[in-house]
């Protein structure tokens, strides 16, 4: 395996938050037997330190909580949220988060199972269906405006015979089929701190640029596509599943990963961080790996004028333009 040295010294200051989540995860484990309730709030508070460290500061980060619609109903409770600057003080303790003011949800688990996978998927499209939806451009229509994750220490994968990021890979497919009826109800992020990460890429359309011909067998209608593509810089040897091609960046870890998407997609919102979110991309702090293409005809989750548009090929390839190819990282 190709191996790259970084000079750059947000590798090192993020590897020593990988190696800090691994020294918790040991800690917390001692007693997890012991009172498991106590267990998954520190794991909890681990990540939304993390968060508040890592995320500007304008952003208010609180745990326990449900999500509520214009509507009154309540989506399930989620473990971590990311608050708009936005968010009014009084209301921060009632544990029923506006919509409006929430930007990004996420579920912790101290060892990640595959039945979390598929209640985090679950849980994704039901609190998106409590949201209105957005029309007019690819990328309103595409995206939630609620970025939802599962964030996790470590999982349960680790016999000898085990693959673990084949059977992370394997049952996030699954349930995102079971679960997500549009690219907008998808899981957006998955993070095992000493495993790997996955993430939604999401392009607009097919064959979207003159000349271009699609990556995958082409169809009688035309499609847009969404990858569960994982990143894995900490695995040596090489994968077991290969799709695309892998070079490994000392320094790169899963969470570093996490946080590159995870600016790149709070960067929609508030142009302010677009420069950091390139910066972490271009130093190279996401990795690369592999994922499934899922395969969703215009017609299924397009309005009628986006659809004729991106039709007609008339996108913009010009960075962070909403009528973009490919999102949340637009370059």
């Amino acid at each position: 395996m190709e191996r790259f040295a970084s000079n750059n010294d947000l590798h090192t200051f993020i590897t020593g938050v990988n190696q800090e989540m691994a020294t918790e995860y040991a800690r917390i484990r001692r007693r997890a037997l012991e009172d498991p309730g106590t267990a998954g709030d520190q794991g909890e508070e681990n990540w939304a330190t993390l968060l508040r460290e890592w995320l500007p500061p304008y952003l208010q980060i609180v745990t326990k909580g449900r999500i509520l619609n214009a509507q009154g109903e309540a989506g399930p409770q989620v473990d971590v949220l990311v608050l708009s600057p936005a968010y009014p003080k009084r209301l921060l303790d009632k544990k029923l988060y506006l919509a409006g003011g929430v930007e990004a949800a996420f579920e912790c688990k101290i060892t990640l199972q595959a039945r979390h996978i598929e209640k985090a998927a679950e849980n994704a499209a039901k609190i998106r269906r409590l949201l209105s939806k957005r029309r007019g451009t690819p990328y309103k229509e595409l995206n939630s405006p609620l970025i939802y994750g599962l964030l996790a220490h470590s999982h349960s994968w680790k016999g000898a015979a085990s693959t673990p990021i084949d059977n992370v890979t394997d049952k996030l497919w699954e349930s995102d089929r079971n679960h997500a009826a549009h690219p907008r109800e998808m899981l957006d992020l998955l993070c095992v701190a000493d495993l790997a990460a996955w993430a939604v890429r999401k392009v607009t359309g097919e064959g979207f640029l003159p000349g271009q011909k699609p990556g995958y067998a082409t169809t009688e209608e035309p499609y847009a596509e969404t990858t569960l593509s994982w990143s894995a810089p900490q695995v040596d040897p090489p994968f077991s599943r290969t799709v695309l091609d892998f070079h490994r960046m000392e320094g790169q870890t899963p969470i570093g990963s996490m946080l590159t998407d995870l600016l790149a997609r709070l960067a929609w919102r508030h142009p302010s961080i677009k420069d950091m979110a390139t910066f972490f991309f271009s130093a190279q702090l996401r990795g690369q790996g592999g994922g499934y293409v899922r395969r969703w005809p215009y017609d299924e989750i397009y309005s009628a004028e986006v659809r004729e548009r991106v039709e007609r090929k008339q996108l913009n390839v010009t960075p962070w333009s909403e009528w973009g190819w490919k999102f949340p990282v637009p370059f």
